[in-house]
């Protein structure tokens, strides 16, 4: 079932500097829900929580966690790269689920990934969101400058393609929010904009992508 936001309006973020988990977060919400200081929050408490089940276990012996505190954080990287698991915990704030399309309870999706409604695609360092909004497919990629329109037909195989080409694709499951207020003092962060899908066909055409 197809949950809209905002009228068929679309939310999208360009890229800034390596906040491609933000802008991926925000389009699956379609609405400037989180900045790259709340990710980041997140990813100390998974760290923390990390911690403590590694000196828990150094305690009982059971291996030593030396190597772990020896490394950075493994939530976020010093180039601002967020884990899956703090992009899960952010979205689980919003009673959203985040599982991998290659999992046993994917294969419906697989068979037919029209009936979802959010797919988040990781492959290195960057991540984006392919969403549906008032029942159209869209690609929210944020080094486009505005989402690109996907037909039915070609959602399935740019998903293929996707994963011919080593991507990791998850599923968003559950509630999402049905709208984020247009006039809300939080409505931009700075690099989010609200556009029409023909606005958006026109700045894509405009730009050349």
């Amino acid at each position: 079932m197809d949950q809209t936001s905002n009228g068929g309006i679309l939310y999208h973020e360009v890229q800034e500097a390596n906040l491609c988990a933000v802008h991926c977060v925000n389009t699956v919400l379609q609405g400037p829900f989180f900045s790259e200081f709340d990710l980041a929050a997140v990813a100390s408490d998974l760290d923390g929580k990390e911690r403590q089940v590694m000196l828990e276990g150094a305690a009982a012996g059971t291996f030593s966690a030396g190597d772990f505190f020896s490394e950075e954080s493994h939530n976020v990287s010093l180039g601002g790269d967020f884990s899956i698991q703090v992009l899960q915990k952010a979205l689980e704030v919003w009673n959203l689920q985040v599982i991998p399309l290659n999992c046993r309870d994917a294969e419906p999706a697989q068979i037919d990934p029209e009936l979802e409604n959010a797919f988040i695609c990781h492959l290195h360092d960057h991540w984006f969101c392919i969403r549906k909004v008032n029942g159209e497919w869209y690609n929210f990629d944020s080094l486009l400058a505005a989402p690109q329109h996907l037909s039915k037909f070609y959602l399935s195989a740019f998903l293929d393609s996707l994963r011919g080409s080593g991507w990791s694709i998850f599923i968003v499951t559950g509630n999402f929010p049905q709208e984020c207020p247009l006039s809300s003092s939080e409505a931009s962060n700075g690099f989010g904009q609200w556009l029409s899908p023909e606005d958006a066909e026109r700045l894509l055409k405009t730009t050349g992508g």
